[in-house]
């Protein structure tokens, strides 16, 4: 079982940054993938970033490409998304996930199998 708890979401103006950490119990970064995945009032939950634990190979939908940048710690087994140039079309409460390496497309919200229950962001134009 892996526990996922998200933090760093918040209200931004349009332009500003925000950090956005996911801590993970129940299983180390080293073996899995961490996903960043987002979903607005009245949309399908989207894919935004993702990295592998052991090569740090990361993934990133072309929305957000040269913006946001995903990053891990395994000692801390946290993940991280740094997320610049912030855009109303950003606003979302966006979700950390988890899945095997190696277990299909990591862009791909059907191959998580661990979600955190997500934050709140919001971005001001």
């Amino acid at each position: 079982q892996v526990h996922l708890v998200e933090s760093g979401g918040g209200l931004v103006q349009a332009g500003g940054s925000l950090r956005l950490s996911c801590a993970a119990s129940g299983r180390t970064f080293s073996t899995a993938v961490m996903g960043w995945f987002r979903q607005a009032p009245g949309k399908e939950r989207e894919f935004v970033a993702a990295i592998s634990g052991s090569a740090g190979n990361t993934l990133y939908a072309d929305s957000v490409k040269g913006r946001f940048a995903i990053s891990s710690d395994n000692a801390k087994n946290t993940a991280y998304l740094q997320m610049n140039s912030l855009k109303p079309e950003d606003t979302a409460v966006y979700h950390c996930a988890v899945k095997p390496y190696g277990s299909g497309t990591n862009y791909d919200v059907r191959n998580y199998e661990y979600w955190g229950q997500g934050t709140q962001v919001t971005v001001s134009s």
